[in-house]
């Protein structure tokens, strides 16, 4: 039988925020990680069980020179975030999926003294393709919008057991 996928994260209650999941993966050295702390949710505060909450905590090491995160940061933000959502919105695995398009139209400037938030929707699953969509948000009723987002991810293969 073939190796069913690897646990690529640890994700348990997250002590400092009710309801909310840690998402961190057991590969320290991989991109990730570069993103600091991340908690993870569906739903809530008034958005529907359909959209996955991806949060972040913006660092100086994630600034540009104005002060404010730099765009590459929150592009692979929205990347990783994508994945996230996979897991949360329960759509398989999500260790071995690829993004093939990721749109990103920035909005504002995000600040480093607040955390950014990902709100991922599907916005259509076919066969082998997830097309995602959703906005980067910042504040503390998620008021600002910094980034808005489309992006292509094709799932991952199937697992083959020795019964295929």
């Amino acid at each position: 039988m073939a190796e069913p996928e690897r646990n690529f994260v640890i994700s348990e209650p997250d002590p400092d925020f009710p309801g909310w999941y840690s998402w961190k993966l057991t590969d320290p050295d991989c991109y990730n990680s570069f993103l600091g702390r991340m908690i993870v949710r569906r739903g809530g505060d008034g958005l529907g069980d359909n959209i996955a909450r991806v949060r972040m905590f913006p660092e100086r090491k994630h600034r540009n020179l104005g002060d404010v995160v730099h765009g590459g940061t929150m592009m692979g933000f929205i990347d990783c975030s994508l994945f996230a959502a996979m897991r949360v919105l329960d759509l398989g695995p999500s260790g071995f999926a690829v993004t093939m398009e990721l749109q990103t139209h920035f909005i504002g400037g995000a600040r480093l003294d607040e955390p950014l938030e990902a709100q991922v929707e599907i916005a259509r699953e076919t066969g082998r393709f997830l097309f995602m969509r959703g906005l980067v948000v910042q504040g503390e009723t998620g008021q600002d919008n910094m980034a808005s987002f489309t992006a292509i991810v094709k799932k991952a293969p199937n697992q083959k057991t020795d019964l295929q």
